[in-house]
């Protein structure tokens, strides 16, 4: 597609779908991230700065990306990598060395987009394995608000059923709409209870740590957070902007999201990516009229970026003091369409089918062995098999 420059006319159209695209991916996942973030060994207040510096990366990437390319290229955290993490068990050395490991995969980003070969490499893995690896870890995330309910059904059945009626009568707002009805349960609870987040920092800021490395980590977070994001957030990304007539700039988009994520590391950002859902509402119709306007709704985009950024520390306050079961309810919910995907994915042909099953089960199983959790574990596996019943005979 040919860049082209604004001249004039209405802004509306693109300014306020990058603003809602980022209000539905925020929304609709950012539990997600802080449940990644707390299960690798992140305090509150180190989980606030992740999700701070993810805003203030992806804001930053996304204002250079457009400007330089004149297309709505919009930028998100990895979800995907995010409920990775949540199924991760805690390693030794703590938080820093998942800070090492979040740096690790950022350079990995930029190596992909400088060297092509890597690229060819990771696309040699079986998409189906890739999905099923993706499915496993995810299950025990979505199985949350079943559990949940057993145990709060007071809190939880009100942000279920809010988010089935979201489902019904407006999918792309039902999981904001479950976490507005989160948070009321939980402004409930804090009356109820007579708690308050006065006592924490409301402030947004950013807590750098020091990295530390370790093979578990690199192997067990690194790896896999590395290859889930490629395969679940970058290359579908790529392929929903060129449904939309637009070729991406696949090393400067893809260097700038490796730049961001290294960037963003130290404070706690585990991963930028391309956007997929949110692309699609950014760079589509819904952007206007004029896919050559478009690029302005990944500048309003980026900047509401900045703003949401402003309310982390709020939100992991209100977070730290939520009833049992009410975030993982959330993070759960917001799971369910990459879980149906991920399956999908996974077992929708029947050539590999084995494999992929097999890679789903022993991510889904969260065994562990030599401090490396069960996601690399499960791509070993899957490969294996794969290897095992598609070798040809010599």
């Amino acid at each position: 597609m040919k860049r082209g420059r604004t001249a004039g006319g209405d802004l509306q159209q693109p300014i306020s779908a990058g603003v809602v695209a980022v209000l539905v991916g925020y929304t609709s996942s950012f539990a997600v991230v802080l449940t990644g973030l707390h299960a690798v060994g992140a305090t509150p207040s180190q989980a606030a700065s992740g999700l701070l510096a993810l805003c203030l990366t992806q804001a930053a990437a996304m204002c250079w990306l457009s400007t330089r390319y004149r297309m709505p290229l919009i930028l998100a955290w990895s979800t995907p990598g995010a409920a990775l993490l949540a199924g991760t068990e805690a390693l030794d050395g703590g938080w820093p060395v998942a800070i090492g490991a979040f740096l690790v995969a950022g350079a990995a980003y930029v190596l992909t987009g400088l060297w092509p070969a890597l690229g060819r490499l990771i696309s040699r893995i079986p998409a189906p394995i890739a999905q099923a690896m993706l499915a496993g870890v995810v299950l025990e995330l979505c199985l949350q608000p079943v559990t949940a309910v057993k145990q709060n059904p007071g809190a939880i059945l009100p942000i279920a059923l809010v988010w089935l009626l979201g489902v019904r009568f407006a999918p792309r707002w039902a999981v904001p709409a479950a976490f507005a009805c989160a948070g009321l349960v939980i402004g409930v609870d804090m009356v109820r209870h007579g708690t308050s987040i006065a006592g924490s920092s409301l402030l947004p800021e950013l807590s750098l740590t020091t990295p530390a490395w370790s093979w578990a980590a690199m192997i067990g977070i690194a790896l896999p957070l590395y290859v889930v994001t490629m395969a679940s957030q970058n290359v579908p990304g790529v392929a929903i902007m060129k449904s939309l007539g637009y070729d991406v700039p696949w090393r400067g988009a893809i260097v700038a999201t490796g730049v961001a994520t290294v960037a963003g590391a130290p404070a706690g950002g585990h991963s930028v990516n391309l956007a997929a859902i949110s692309a699609a509402l950014a760079a589509g119709p819904p952007a206007g009229p004029d896919p050559r306007r478009r690029w302005i709704a990944a500048q309003s985009a980026a900047g509401t970026y900045v703003v949401l950024g402003v309310g982390s520390a709020a939100l992991a306050a209100l977070v730290a003091v939520a009833p049992m079961g009410v975030i993982a309810t959330v993070a759960g919910l917001a799971l369910l369409g990459t879980l149906a995907d991920a399956l999908e994915g996974a077992v929708s042909h029947r050539a590999g089918r084995e494999a992929a099953v097999i890679t789903f089960l022993v991510a889904a199983s969260g065994v562990s062995a030599l401090g490396i959790g069960s996601a690399f574990w499960a791509l070993v596996a899957g490969l294996l098999v794969h290897l095992v019943l598609h070798r040809r005979p010599h």
